[in-house]
């Protein structure tokens, strides 16, 4: 059986994530459903990036340990990844204390191996990013990710030599055309970051204590690049001393899933301290983009956050499941506003899926009392529509394998929408009125009923529950990817899957909630 890999990057643990960071664990979610559905072997990883000065300074705020801040926070984190239903095998957290322990093996090997040395920092900091700037780097004299102001500071560090690999790693890419997704990213990493020359990275502090400390020099403590980004192996088994089976089973990574705004840190730092501890690299990194509000980026700071838990409340998992990875494409930001849901919702859900489950049972029920197997009669549109159910297995594999993922739910959604005009092009109700034609009739709910069927299969990865229920109210377990002429239905109860929504009646509601 082949294996899967699939990362998540850490929530850093400063605050609730939004839906905007909620995102990436249902985009690799139904990846990971997916390919356990194809019969890998898959092991899916997420969880939380906890030291940091940001967060001791956050806790000191609120009166408390930096361990209590990143505990409340890590499991507000995970109460939202289990809200959104979505299948992890492992929630990691870098306190952990296997973790840190790890972590400092991993540095005091890179420091004996002399990729690791002592110097000191002047710089521009952002405390927010935790990142040191050159003047050059700035936008308008303000940090160049977040934007806010930063300070000159200087302090006795650590650094870490990404020169001495810089070649080696922009050979790497590109011989390696898959590994940095989409390709706009991989052109931005080398002629932005790689060709104009590295400068060796900090990865120790001394002004803050939240953090692991190294070994051999107390004063300092590990800092986020090796401690964050080392959790993809330091939790499947990496031992610098001698690693596990399970780490060797499962390194390296398939897939890395991380936001657009982290690919420096995936894509440069996380390959070269690979490539100083002689591992292998992980496969692919993939830079998703954005989830705009509006057009804006969610902040709190702007008042545009909309949280995954609240959402789910006002319109049910699948549906905001639905509505990320469909509405999201695959190298452009995508929005999400609550008037965009409920479109979305009556649309695609009520009308398209919702509508054609309801009316297929319910004519199975009213016409041959929920027992419907297939005739030798056949209509002229059976064709296409069979047609269409089969080559749904290849259409969704094809898009799956480029991380297409709205585009993956399209072809689902394009056999659903043939059902309908099917239904319309066979006029069941005509066909009911006349004896003679009451085989074709049966045919025309067999086909519909194996459409959905198999349309149900495949959006289980995307809508579990929503899958779950069609094949309940089918009343069917046959699991099989294609049609099959020879099942016997016998059809349970129809009830509707999605409700239509008065968008103005919600949105007042959810106004007034406000």
């Amino acid at each position: 059986m082949d294996k899967y890999y699939i990362t998540t990057a850490i929530a850093y643990t400063s605050s609730k994530p939004h839906i905007g960071n909620t995102y990436e664990i249902v985009l690799a979610d139904a990846i990971a459903r997916y390919k356990r559905q194809k019969g890998f072997d898959v092991y899916f990883q997420t969880g939380t990036d906890e030291h940091g000065e940001k967060i001791q300074q956050k806790a000191i705020a609120k009166g408390i340990s930096p361990k209590e801040y990143v505990d409340d926070i890590a499991g507000q984190v995970k109460a939202i990844w289990d809200c959104m239903n979505t299948s992890y095998d492992k929630f990691v957290r870098t306190t952990d204390p296997h973790h840190e322990e790890v972590v400092q093996k991993i540095f005091k090997k890179l420091y004996d191996q002399g990729d690791i040395y002592k110097g000191s920092y002047e710089g521009l900091y952002c405390t927010d990013c935790e990142a040191f700037w050159t003047e050059s780097q700035l936008v308008d004299g303000k940090c160049p990710d977040c934007g806010r102001e930063v300070h000159i500071a200087s302090e006795e560090a650590y650094f870490f030599k990404l020169s001495k690999y810089q070649d080696r790693l922009i050979e790497y890419i590109e011989s390696h055309p898959e590994f940095i997704q989409p390709e706009s990213r991989k052109n931005e990493m080398i002629n932005n970051f790689l060709k104009p020359g590295l400068q060796d990275l900090c990865v120790s502090r001394t002004t803050f204590d939240w953090g692991i400390p190294v070994t051999f020099d107390d004063k300092h403590v590990v800092y986020v690049w090796i401690d964050a980004l080392s959790n993809y192996i330091t939790n499947i088994g990496y031992d610098p001393d001698g690693s596990s089976e399970e780490f060797n089973k499962w390194w390296p990574a398939e897939l890395h899933l991380i936001g657009k705004d982290i690919i420096r840190f995936h894509t440069i730092y996380w390959p070269i301290i690979l490539m100083a501890l002689d591992l292998p690299l992980p496969k692919q990194v993939f830079g998703h983009p954005w989830l705009l509000s509006g057009m804006d980026k969610m902040s709190k700071s702007r008042g545009n956050v909309m949280y995954a838990d609240d959402l789910v409340k006002l319109f049910g998992v699948d549906a905001i499941r639905y509505y990320v990875l469909h509405e999201i494409p695959f190298a452009n930001d995508g929005t999400i506003t609550y008037d965009l849901i409920i479109e979305k919702i009556n649309s695609d859900l009520a009308n398209v899926l919702g509508n054609l489950v309801n009316r297929t049972i319910s004519m199975a029920n009213k016409y041959f009392d929920g027992n419907v197997t297939k005739t030798n009669v056949t209509t002229e549109f059976d064709k296409d529509l069979i047609e269409k159910v089969n080559n749904l297995s290849e259409n969704i594999e094809k898009r799956m394998n480029k991380l297409e993922i709205g585009a993956a739910l399209d072809e689902i959604f394009e056999v659903l929408r043939r059902s309908n005009k099917y239904i319309d092009e066979t006029t069941p109700w005509v066909l009911a009125k006349d004896e003679a034609k009451k085989d074709e009739l049966q045919t025309v709910i067999y086909n519909l009923l194996e459409s959905i069927r198999v349309s149900a299969v495949f959006l289980k990865p995307f809508l579990p529950e929503t899958s779950d229920e069609i094949l309940k109210q089918l009343n069917i377990e046959n699991t099989e990817e294609s049609f099959n002429d020879s099942l016997e239905y016998k059809t349970g109860t129809p009830s509707p899957l999605f409700q239509r929504i008065d968008k103005e009646k919600k949105l007042e509601e959810i106004e007034n909630a406000q």
